[in-house]
């Protein structure tokens, strides 16, 4: 199985390969030899379709009878490019992924393509696609809310993945002492838009309001949430989120521009000065805040003065990690028929650019807490060196640090003193081995 694209992606692969399991199927690395390939693509740019299409290819050359699955958003926008591929034996959408045995079964008994796409702009109800049990992790995602409907004007994801629609509250706490039971420290809540959890409920249900009841929960100490729009964080949602125990303080709070110009071309809903005041106001209330972003350079229309509000905006807020695109684009959105279409040397500059800005900031940002002592969630052994630990603090430093001889450290929370920054993260020192 593989996986393109976001954390909701990655939370489906890992629902289906339970599924295998529960059907007696071996889960094999994806070079390996296989019965059955399952890609799960993206379309969030091009080089999502490209890399999608890629891993076909990669699939096919492999083995050369084997039933191969398309599944994700690439195959809910374009279901006729991916059945025309050869090899693909199964094209499912973003939807009915729970089925995808089912329709390997199908392939074997009728002997044809099967082609499984719904109209996901009808969609109103949250598919369940639960895991029991994660495999080889340490830290668990979990989707709780599927669907977008903000229609930026360069995204294809609300027509991918339909409307809003929530998982139940019930549901998502009964989930999370799931993996509590299976002795998991952190939970990470994801969705497409997850800022709309719980708009398309009767009750008064937001995602304050589930984070909450996930707090309650015995045996998870850290709870994390994926990808935000800033406009979430109100005074009172911010007031009720810093009495949490449990919620990391790192929000990753999308901006895309900091020139309201192309903010407007964009089709975002929030001003420079307003994700400004929502930035400041996190880092007042929250300690240790740490505050990523993700940026899109080229943007049609976008003039040099325009990047350079972008890149004053970016300095003067100093994220602590900036997540880089070059703007790509897709058939079907308003922004791909724009006109003044940026050429692509100059988006290279500008991402260039940035990227440079990046390593100076995320630099600065570690650099603040040298000499203190934090939690550290140790995921893996470091694989430059199996002497040491890889992991993250509740701010989402990485750190890496030495271990203790014959002790495993996968999935400990360690209080370690952070010593040096090299190389993009921090190197530790653990003060007390369990």
């Amino acid at each position: 199985m593989f996986t393109l694209g976001c954390r909701v992606n990655q939370y489906e692969t890992e629902a289906m390969a339970e599924k295998f399991i529960a059907e007696g199927y071996n889960i094999v690395g994806f070079d390996d030899c296989a019965d059955v390939y399952v890609i799960n693509t993206c379309t969030v740019t091009n080089m999502g379709d490209k890399k999608s299409r890629k891993m076909i290819h990669r699939a096919r050359r492999k083995n050369g009878s084997a039933i191969i699955a398309v599944v994700g958003c690439y195959s809910q926008i374009s279901p006729e490019k991916v059945s025309n591929i050869e090899g693909v034996d199964v094209v499912l959408g973003t939807r009915n992924k729970g089925d995808i045995i089912y329709l390997i079964k199908r392939v074997c008994l009728e002997h044809r393509k099967i082609i499984e796409v719904n109209d996901v702009l009808k969609n109103r109800v949250f598919e369940e696609l639960n895991i029991d049990k994660y495999q080889y992790r340490t830290r668990a995602f979990l989707k709780i809310q599927d669907g977008c409907n903000r229609f930026c004007s360069y995204c294809l994801i609300p027509f991918a993945r339909g409307a809003v629609c929530s998982k139940p509250p019930g549901k998502v706490v009964e989930e999370v002492k799931k993996l509590a039971q299976n002795n998991f420290k952190e939970v990470t809540l994801s969705g497409i838009h997850i800022a709309s959890y719980g708009m398309d409920m009767k009750d008064d249900w937001n995602l304050a309001g589930i984070l909450e009841e996930v707090d309650k929960i015995e045996g998870i100490e850290r709870v994390r949430i994926g990808s935000i729009d800033p406009k979430f964080f109100t005074e009172g949602i911010i007031n009720r989120i810093k009495r949490l125990k449990k919620l990391c303080p790192h929000f990753h709070l999308s901006l895309q521009s900091g020139c309201d110009e192309t903010l407007r071309r964009m089709n975002r809903h929030y001003t420079v000065l307003e994700y400004e005041k929502i930035v400041k106001e996190l880092r007042d209330e929250i300690k240790d805040v740490s505050i990523t972003t993700d940026i899109i350079v080229g943007f049609p229309g976008e003039t040099e003065e325009e990047f350079s509000k972008t890149y004053d905006f970016l300095n003067r807020i100093e994220f602590s990690k900036i997540h880089v695109f070059k703007y790509s684009p897709r058939k079907g959105t308003r922004a791909a028929s724009m006109r003044k279409q940026i050429d692509g040397r100059i988006k290279e500059e500008r991402s260039s650019k940035i990227i440079e800005l990046d390593k100076k900031l995320e630099k600065q940002f570690m650099n603040k807490f040298l000499g203190k002592n934090m939690d550290v969630l140790y995921e893996s052994q470091f694989e430059k060196n199996n002497d040491y630990y890889e992991g993250y603090t509740p701010n989402y430093i990485k750190v890496i640090s030495r271990g203790k001889c014959g002790q495993n450290l996968e999935g400990k929370i360690l209080n370690t003193e952070l010593k040096s920054v090299k190389d993009g993260c921090v190197y530790g020192k653990i003060k007390s081995f369990i």
